[in-house]
């Protein structure tokens, strides 16, 4: 089946090896494939998979920055795409963007964001101690050498600053989504706990999210794996009028993780801070 050896092509990961450096060889570019971005810079703003996503991430932003008082945190996206999420992260703090693709920085210009540089998350062009918060919004998954990215972020945050982390969920949950934007790997939650750790910060906070849609995304993923259906993007897999409902109800996610660590979902999310 087309999938199957896709994935043999790949060289992807077993179920077995979820954060080893280096996984294919040659090495996958980190960028997603050329035709992934003007997908996603048309389609980032409204649909539910996105939309969800950034009330979900919204509300550990609020919980972060409770109280906070004086001037306004100073914020670095990496991995930052064509930029939906740093007009969200713009309504905390002082947002800035880097990525390593300069067809997503072109397309955060076109939404009038200019506080973007092109650059590895493995080696950020920025000096140490700089940013209270770093986020990675889907995009650890993307590097060989994870924990050098992690360290990355440890290193331009200032003592005490805090990391928000976003990553693709289980192995068996792999889909043509992760072979277009040339994952490297999902995680389980220990594996991303142990990484954050490993990279010399404290978890705070970590849980599974989206556990709204993993029975279908499962049963989607099962289904194009056995047909071999491999849609462009499966961004583009969606019902018009469903998708302000499917977005509302992944949205309402946030506030169970209120208080609640969810036991599976598609994603995970940690939150942790530089020792």
């Amino acid at each position: 089946m087309r999938v199957s050896l896709i994935f043999k092509e790949k060289q992807r990961p077993n179920l077995g090896m979820a954060y080893t450096a280096n996984l294919t060889n040659p090495p996958l570019p980190q960028e997603m494939e050329e035709h992934t971005y003007p997908i996603m810079y048309q389609i980032e703003g409204r649909h539910w998979w996105f939309a969800g996503r950034r009330n979900i991430i919204a509300s550990f932003l609020s919980a972060l920055f409770a109280g906070r008082e004086g001037a306004k945190p100073s914020i670095l996206d990496v991995g930052c795409g064509t930029g939906a999420n740093l007009e969200l992260l713009d309504q905390y703090g002082v947002a800035e963007g880097v990525d390593v693709s300069s067809d997503a920085l072109e397309f955060c210009r076109q939404r009038g964001l200019v506080r973007v540089r092109q650059g590895a998350a493995e080696k950020l062009p920025y000096e140490n101690n700089t940013f209270d918060l770093v986020t990675g919004l889907d995009v650890v998954e993307h590097l060989d050498d994870d924990l050098a990215g992690l360290r990355e972020m440890h290193r331009v945050l200032k003592p005490g600053g805090h990391i928000l982390l976003f990553v693709p969920a289980f192995m068996f949950l792999w889909g043509v989504q992760d072979d277009i934007s040339n994952h490297r790997r999902r995680y389980t939650l220990r594996e991303l706990k142990e990484r954050v750790c490993e990279a010399g910060f404290e978890v705070e906070r970590a849980t599974y999210a989206n556990i709204t849609f993993f029975t279908p995304i499962l049963l989607g993923r099962i289904l194009m794996r056995i047909t071999g259906l491999r849609p462009a993007s499966e961004n583009n897999l969606t019902i018009g009028a469903l998708n302000k409902p499917l977005g509302m109800l992944l949205g309402a996610e946030r506030f169970w993780l209120r208080n609640l660590n969810l036991p599976f979902g598609v994603s995970a999310i940690c939150v942790a801070h530089r020792r």
